[in-house]
Formats: C-alpha cells, sequence, structure tokens
C-alpha cells in the first residue's frame, strides 16, 4: 500500500466563508477564522492506494488481486480494464482529534465544511499522483455506497479495505460495523483508467439531491439490471 500524506492545502478565508453563508465583519466571522485557524495548524490530509490487477470477471463479479467484489456497474465499467487503484483518502483524523462537537449546530456545520475542503486537497493530490506517476491520460472511479442501493453495496467497502490492506494504521481511517468511515470526510473506491466518464449518479434515480454532478442515465441504468 501507498501512502500520501504529504499533502498541500490551502484555506480561503473569503471563499470559505461564502460557502458556509457566514456575513464577513460578524460574530459568526470571528468564531470561523479561529476554526479555520485551527484546521490550518492541525489537518494532515492523506490518501493510501494499491496498484492491483483483475484476476477475473464475469457479469457480476469482479477479482482483483484475489478479493472478488459483486457489482453489475462495476463490472461493466472494468470490461475492459486489466489494471485498477483501490484508494481511500480523508482529510485526516487530527481534525477529529482537534475539535469535537460540543452540541453548536452551526459551529459543528463549519467544521465539517472545512473538514470536506481537506477531503477535496487530498482526492485532488491522489488523483495528480496518479496521473503523474502512471502516465495515466485519463482515469474515472466508483465506490461503495455510491448511487442506489444495488449499484455496488455498500457492505462492500470491507472487501475493499482487505484488498488495501491495514488502512487504519496507515492513514487513521476507521471502517465501522455499518460501513460507513471515520473520519466522516473520506471516500473510497477504486479508480481506473477509463475511455469515458463514469459518476455513480449516472445510475441513481434520486431525484432531488443537491450533490448530483451528473444526470440520471436509463440506458445504463437498465445495463447493470439483473434479468
Amino acid at each position: 500500500m501507498e501512502i500520501l500524506n504529504d499533502i498541500d492545502f490551502e484555506l480561503d478565508t473569503r471563499t470559505l466563508m461564502q460557502q458556509a453563508s457566514v456575513p464577513p465583519n460578524s460574530p459568526d466571522a470571528e468564531q470561523f477564522t479561529h476554526l479555520l485557524n485551527l484546521a490550518r495548524s492541525a489537518g494532515r490530509p492523506k490518501a493510501a492506494y494499491r496498484e492491483c490487477f483483475i484476476d477475473a470477471r464475469s457479469d457480476e463479479t469482479v477479482t482483483i488481486d484475489g478479493v472478488t467484489f459483486t457489482s453489475r456497474a462495476l463490472c461493466l465499467n472494468l470490461k475492459d480494464v486489466q489494471r485498477v487503484f483501490p484508494y481511500v483518502a480523508t482529510c485526516g483524523i487530527e481534525l477529529d482529534r482537534a475539535y469535537r462537537p460540543a452540541g453548536d449546530v452551526l459551529a459543528d456545520f463549519w467544521w465539517d465544511t472545512i473538514k470536506a475542503h481537506l477531503l477535496g486537497a487530498a482526492v485532488q493530490h491522489f488523483n495528480e499522483h496518479l496521473t503523474n506517476r502512471f502516465r495515466l491520460p485519463k482515469t474515472t472511479a466508483m465506490s461503495p455506497g455510491s448511487g442506489d442501493v444495488n449499484v455496488w453495496p455498500i457492505e462492500q467497502q470491507k472487501h475493499l479495505f482487505s484488498l488495501l490492506g491495514e488502512v487504519q494504521q496507515a492513514i487513521g481511517v476507521t471502517l465501522t460495523d455499518s460501513c460507513l468511515m471515520i473520519p466522516n470526510k473520506t471516500v473510497s473506491g477504486i479508480t481506473f483508467p477509463a475511455g469515458h466518464d463514469f459518476r455513480a449518479c449516472q445510475v441513481c434515480r434520486r431525484e432531488v439531491c443537491p450533490s448530483r454532478s451528473a444526470p440520471f442515465d436509463p440506458e445504463l441504468w437498465a445495463a447493470i439490471q439483473h434479468d
């Protein structure tokens, strides 16, 4: 497992205040700035990944370095792929140690906004690292639990962590019994070379979603359904 833990990040006060709807020169702005400074001091975004190869595949399963995943959507996306990069990227457990929610809903929301920004820095660094190290022309990714529940079940986080190895020891990310990750601003998945862009939103039928990044694709949805 390769570990990326020397990740630069910037926290632009004005931009983040706008994102969090914090008025400048207000008491809220003073508290928000305090949280930003705390994150600047404590923040350590990280990522871990492996270079892996596909051993076997079918319409329903794909085996990667001895670990078998069940997802028709994943199989469809990997049908012409031999090499993949399972990964976990996180804002860093250090932020949870620096600030613990204490019932202030607004401050907790602000802190999550800041954590999300550090997670974004980790993901960007990871993607740039893959591109530069492996000379990948274009990549896309899938994550367990994204999209509709049967696209790639979140329970297969356990398989992904098994494939990667000692994730908690490497970058501090814990997988709970319900397959959620701690810190909460953590993402996992499999990145792979691709001739087309794939986003889980394409196979998610939720009509109203503030995080939607691509329209629902009924043809792609039909292709991953069981007969």
